[in-house]
């Protein structure tokens, strides 16, 4: 059954399974990992709730191959339930949970696990620091994770990496650049996920030219070949600082073919600055590449409209709705008491939803009252509406 596990073929490896006369703990979990391996969760989470007993093996399993997928939900749902059970998470566990709870802001679980790590002794692994830094950041616990990081008492590349990025993505661009200076400094040899970080920075602290130099740098000095999301990051900068020219030669020196992400940039770049002519030139790619996609569209028209072109403006609107064209509704999650909730744009489905939208309305009728000031509210928002 072993061999055909890893040999992916899980038909026979199942047919095996079927015909032994005596299960251990051991063949149950070949089984399961095999499924997971592949991604077929279902089948997976069938053998797994099957199982009468159950190793840390088998829970970890669920967890990471959850994870790996992209179901976060389901990934949390089986840890909690192994807490439940009092079954301790062992290091590799902990750090497969931890990336679901960064995707969901599941901050609590993440504070717990990081609690439970250090009561463990599993902070002397650089694995389960990393992990636990990388979900700070996307929480937006900034100071957490340099607490966490400063403690280490070894990093790798993918903890200055990482550290780098999540103050590049928290308003703290230029301690990003200042952090990138000191991994130098110490010899750490960067990769790209860590220039895609100190590039982000720059491009967020207006550091241009230090972008530019860093981008040069990879080639010349670690002989990393930029990627695609490197020369993302360049546009952006670029744009950013309003130098759409350079911007699109950079473009148009690209050794691979540019995507809509690069396009795109560019275009929201012609819109900060009202550059029409290099617009048009993003605009006539991006209706190759996602001509469905209304955003790109909605950016142009505001560019006409900003010059004062309102024939093309009210062109620009009628393309929109003969091509029945609609905009991707933004999406945001929250964790309340230790169940994480997620809100879509125009979404008046959910039980409190008219709650909510009389909350916010009377937010709103008290910000327009000149000298007036928001009085503490109670949390049970009905108490106010009756």
């Amino acid at each position: 059954m072993a061999f055909y596990t890893k040999c992916d073929n899980l038909r026979d490896a199942h047919k095996v399974f079927d015909e032994m006369t005596e299960r251990d703990v051991i063949s149950w979990n070949s089984l399961l990992s095999g499924y997971v391996r592949l991604g077929q969760m279902r089948k997976a989470r069938a053998v797994f709730e099957e199982m009468s007993d159950k190793s840390i093996v088998s829970w970890t399993a669920m967890v990471s191959g959850y994870t790996r997928i992209g179901c976060y939900g389901d990934a949390l749902e089986i840890f909690r339930r192994m807490q439940m059970l009092g079954i301790e998470p062992d290091e590799i566990s902990v750090v497969s949970v931890l990336p679901a709870c960064s995707q969901l802001g599941a901050l609590e679980v993440g504070k717990w696990i990081h609690r439970y790590s250090d009561k463990k002794r599993l902070l002397q692994s650089v694995s389960v620091c990393n992990a636990l830094i990388e979900m700070y950041v996307k929480c937006g616990c900034i100071d957490q994770a340099w607490q966490l990081f400063d403690q280490m008492s070894g990093r790798d590349v993918i903890s200055w990496s990482t550290m780098i990025a999540g103050l590049a993505n928290n308003g703290k661009a230029r301690e990003a650049v200042e952090l990138f200076q000191e991994m130098q400094r110490v010899k750490t040899e960067p990769n790209g996920i860590t220039f895609l970080g100190v590039l982000s920075a720059c491009s967020h602290a207006s550091l241009w030219k230090e972008g530019l130099k860093y981008f040069d740098s990879m080639r010349e000095g670690y002989t990393i070949e930029p990627g695609i999301e490197h020369y993302g990051c360049l546009i952006d900068l670029l744009g950013r600082a309003g130098h759409l020219d350079q911007a699109l030669d950079k473009i148009k020196q690209m050794p691979m073919k540019p995507d809509s992400k690069i396009w795109g940039s560019l275009l929201s770049s012609c819109r900060a600055f009202c550059n029409l002519e290099i617009a048009l030139i993003a605009m006539e790619q991006l209706q190759d590449l996602e001509p469905d996609d209304a955003g790109n569209y909605v950016l142009l028209s505001n560019i006409y409209a900003d010059l004062g072109k309102w024939e093309d403006v009210s062109r620009m609107r009628k393309l929109i709705r003969s091509k029945s064209m609609k905009k991707t509704p933004g999406c945001s999650l929250i964790e309340v008491n230790n169940v994480v909730l997620e809100f879509v744009s125009g979404d008046d489905t959910k039980p409190f939803a008219k709650d909510i939208f009389s909350m916010l309305q009377l937010l709103v009728a008290h910000q327009s009252m000149p000298g007036e000031s928001i009085e503490a509210v109670p949390e049970d928002c009905s108490q106010i509406l009756c």
